[in-house]
């Protein structure tokens, strides 16, 4: 088995644990003194930087929300001058509104380490080929793998995301021995490659990383069969520092977080108490290291649990199961944040239709599709075909703008979406995840 640090990898507990209490105590002190929000809300629930001596006292500090990071839009959250930012990336909020995240020189030698061990559980070496197909730009997915591939030494492919013809010939030409993307993005390859008649047996592929939306034990399956590869799952948010914040090794038995950066918790979500290892509830990160963006207590909204065991590679680094749901109503769309509140805003924008709509997803040829549907008004209902056209046209146009993604609109006719007395159900979910 290799590993890429294996003094931290595997790490004893009581040694990590004091690796972890050290680099606690020391942030904590940080953001009081040099990030007024946080500063705030720790006097408010009557905690001092001095009251933070162990691991234990973690739970005496607040919680840091999504909404915290739009309520201080852009920089409000950042600890250091923005003269030592060197990085800036964001990802999509409810509203519209993005969260942004920033990242110290330092910040960006921390997440080259933590997805070359990422990498290195995938059977990456200097030796390896590996091509980036997750998108470049403001999300963190391209960038991160790429850095995490130069840190190990390999030979980094930045192809970024589409182009699937291209993607087949560059990986068939080049030798690509680790390919990066969402899974569903994976199999829609498989399947080009097969129309393409290139075999597997034609590639140089040995592993994937595959991440940034939920997939199944089948759906893996049917990658490694199809690629002939080993396709491993990989965990990240943009807050806690973007791709490598959890990552399998080839045991598949859980994800394992880097935790000299990373303090994982699990809580009730309605209660917010801390609940023991192996407990089902909402995944909550505290950073360690990070400078321009540390976070306390972050509620990342992903159900899972923790398994502080020994895994059989010999990692002794605690490992985080599947996230099996969420506390909210978010989607995750080929790697893309939605919240049907995103809808909800464009159509009350636009406001030439009823109120009513209903998001349907599906996986179709192995890629996500959205597909909205709208109910017309009564007046709406006489209207000329080429108008209701235009009026999709429109509502289309503006939800790809707000969300980043394409999506179909069909207008419904009056009464079609059911009505609930409770929570209105906004959601039919088709994807086998």
């Amino acid at each position: 088995m290799q590993y890429w640090n294996p003094t931290y990898e595997c790490m004893s507990r009581e040694e990590m644990t004091r690796v972890q209490t050290e680099r606690l105590i020391n942030t904590v002190k940080r953001i009081y003194h040099n990030v007024p929000f946080f500063r705030d809300k720790m006097q408010k629930k009557g905690v001092e930087p001095g009251d933070i001596k162990s691991l234990d006292d973690l739970k005496k500090l607040p919680f840091t929300y999504k909404q915290d990071l739009r309520d201080t839009y852009p920089y409000g959250l950042f600890a250091v001058p923005l003269s030592e930012i060197v990085r800036i990336h964001a990802s999509s909020g409810t509203t519209g509104r993005q969260t942004v995240v920033g990242y110290t020189r330092r910040d960006i030698d921390t997440w080259a380490e933590v997805m070359a061990r990422t990498l290195t559980c995938a059977g990456a070496s200097k030796e390896s080929f590996i091509q980036v197909a997750y998108g470049y730009g403001l999300f963190t997915g391209g960038l991160g793998v790429h850095y995490g591939a130069e840190r190990i030494g390999a030979s980094v492919i930045p192809i970024s995301g589409g182009n699937t013809k291209r993607q087949l010939q560059i990986m068939k030409d080049f030798g690509t021995t680790i390919l990066a993307c969402t899974p569903s993005y994976a199999l829609f390859m498989a399947e080009e490659m097969e129309e393409a008649g290139i075999k597997k047996e034609d590639l140089k592929l040995k592993a994937g990383v595959f991440g940034a939306e939920p997939w199944s034990e089948n759906m893996r399956k049917e990658i490694e069969e199809r690629l002939g590869i080993l396709a491993i799952d990989i965990y990240g948010l943009s807050e806690v520092i973007g791709p490598g914040v959890a990552s399998e090794c080839p045991c598949k038995c859980g994800m394992h977080i880097p935790e000299d950066h990373f303090i994982p918790e699990i809580i009730d979500p309605v209660t917010e108490e801390v609940l023991p290892p192996g407990a089902k509830g909402e995944l909550v990160f505290t950073t360690i290291t990070k400078e321009g963006l540390p976070i306390i207590r972050y509620r990342t909204r992903d159900i899972s649990s923790l398994n502080y065991e020994v895994c059989e590679c010999g990692r002794t680094s605690v490992r985080m199961d599947k996230v099996s749901g969420r506390t909210d109503d978010m989607l995750i769309i080929r790697g893309v944040n939605v919240f049907p509140s995103q809808i909800e805003s464009v159509l009350l924008e636009i406001g030439e239709t009823a109120p009513h709509y209903l998001l349907i997803v599906d996986r179709k040829d192995n890629l996500d599709m959205l597909e909205i549907w709208v109910e017309m008004t009564q007046s709406m209902f006489s209207d000329e075909v080429k108008r209701l056209e235009d009026i999709e046209r429109k509502i289309r146009k503006e939800i790809e703008g707000t969300l980043g993604i394409t999506a179909k609109v069909k207008l419904v006719e009056p009464k079609t979406i059911e009505r609930s007395e409770g929570k209105a159900k906004r959601v039919i979910d088709k994807r086998k995840l």
